[in-house]
């Protein structure tokens, strides 16, 4: 039975809350161990496989600033049981597919759950905690949420290899109907401020269309050709549909994406970091997963467990990394987490051509000590930065930039595969990437005097 009393219901809506930030990214990572077992049942071609991945991702990715929005314009509570619903269901859907299109569509679906779920969570948290406790109320939810994170690969290798792919999906509608008894339950007298600017209807088509139709060029590009007209002009209208994104919300009064925010330098530097957290996340479980199977011999249950060192520190780390962000400012940790992550992902770029696992291994521990830098920091340097009825927009913004980080880097490193066939070759760009990143946010960091300029706005 569960008992709520005014001492203890933020911690149970804090659980609640981690569980949806945890479902969102089991369901980044469980999936790409399972993807050879997956392609084989159902007869899916190369890129189809990794369009099981992308859909859900570029519909997160699109709708997730639309989520925040939404919970700067109505009640948080029944947004949140809605998208938690919507997210159980169209995983029973995901389960049940009989073919690929139906699965591809089933994880679009889920995709839609997550962009709301996401980014409310977020909201939540920020509006039931003190700012004396964000940071550890962040930590905890960071912990919850990779050890979800970590078991991804290892339930999905297990379930692909001894029972069925299938149940990847089939098990979401049980946590979900946990934490929609949770909210019901624990939800007390919230006191929201809400923003009566309406949704910008025209953002929204101008954003998805942008973000849909570069993101199908990149992937498709290497089966079309990158010279076919199927490939150039969805390439050529995604990019000026997101240029007409960006004038029209710097002329709206009521943007969907207040994009005046990234004059901060440490606002902007914070959400690169974020940005390219989930791009390498994503780059690293798909393809570092399909390389283990590939060259390496492994079984899905076998590369799952090799995969576990990318996660294995992060739930003892997230709590920890919360007290030193609350200590000591976002400026510091985010800085080392980047440089810990260029070092972890040049070393198995170096180390793929061995095919040696043991020579990999370092790389992927180091990771697991970089991700909690990655995401605490700059998340409390995010929603500290803007006016409590403007914080399910911020939690927006964070969220836009993480799921672009890591639908892009699908389909980047979709595209480079698809025409190489070569894993180094995706890692080599991953770490390019870093590079430019770390230069960047030691610079714009620098510029606001360890992270104050962001954390400093009262209440």
């Amino acid at each position: 039975m569960l008992i709520v009393n005014e001492n203890n219901r933020k911690w149970w809506l804090l659980t609640a809350m981690s569980g949806g930030l945890g479902l969102v990214l089991f369901d980044e990572t469980v999936v790409g161990v399972a993807l050879p077992v997956i392609r084989s049942e159902l007869g899916m071609s190369e890129i189809a496989s990794h369009w099981v991945v992308n859909a859900y991702l570029l519909v997160f990715a699109g709708l997730v600033a639309i989520g925040g929005r939404m919970g700067d314009l109505f009640s948080l509570k029944p947004l949140f049981l809605a998208g938690t619903a919507l997210f159980g269901l169209s995983s029973v859907a995901a389960g049940f597919a009989p073919n690929t299109e139906t699965l591809i569509i089933a994880r679009g679906i889920q995709g839609i759950g997550a962009a709301i779920v996401f980014p409310l969570s977020l909201s939540i948290i920020t509006l039931i905690f003190p700012p004396e406790q964000r940071g550890l109320a962040l930590g905890l939810n960071g912990t919850i949420g990779t050890v979800f994170l970590a078991l991804g690969p290892f339930v999905g290798g297990l379930f692909a290899d001894f029972l069925s792919w299938r149940w990847i999906f089939w098990i979401n509608p049980f946590l979900t109907a946990a934490m929609i008894f949770i909210v019901v339950r624990a939800w007390g007298d919230v006191e929201e401020r809400k923003d009566e600017r309406p949704l910008d209807i025209p953002g929204v088509v101008l954003l998805c269309a942008g973000l849909g139709l570069v993101v199908f060029a990149l992937m498709q590009a290497p089966d079309f050709g990158w010279s076919n007209p199927v490939t150039i002009i969805p390439l050529a209208v995604g990019i000026v549909a997101s240029a007409l994104f960006v004038v029209h919300e710097l002329r709206n009064r009521a943007p969907l994406i207040d994009l005046e925010l990234f004059a901060s330098s440490t606002f902007a530097a914070s959400n690169a970091i974020i940005f390219l957290a989930q791009f390498m996340k994503v780059c690293t479980f798909v393809f570092g997963a399909l390389y283990f199977q590939a060259k390496l011999g492994m079984s899905p249950f076998v590369a799952g467990l090799a995969i576990l060192p990318l996660v294995v520190l992060q739930p003892f780390l997230a709590a920890p990394t919360g007290m030193i962000v609350d200590r000591y400012g976002t400026r510091l940790p985010s800085v080392i987490g980047v440089a810990i992550a260029l070092v972890s992902v040049l070393w198995f770029t170096l180390a793929i051509p061995g095919q040696l696992y043991w020579s990999i291994l370092p790389a992927f521990l180091l990771w697991s000590v970089a991700m909690p830098f990655l995401f605490i920091g700059p998340q409390k340097a995010v929603m500290g930065s803007v006016r409590p009825e403007n914080r399910g927009q911020a939690g927006g913004i964070v969220m836009t930039g993480q799921m672009l980080g890591g639908t892009i880097g699908m389909a980047v490193a979709s595209a480079i595969f698809s025409t190489t066939q070569n894993y180094q070759a995706i890692f080599r760009a991953v770490t390019a990437l870093t590079l430019v990143t770390l230069v960047y946010v030691w610079l714009a960091l620098g510029a606001d005097e360890a992270g104050s300029g962001i954390e400093a706005r009262p209440e």
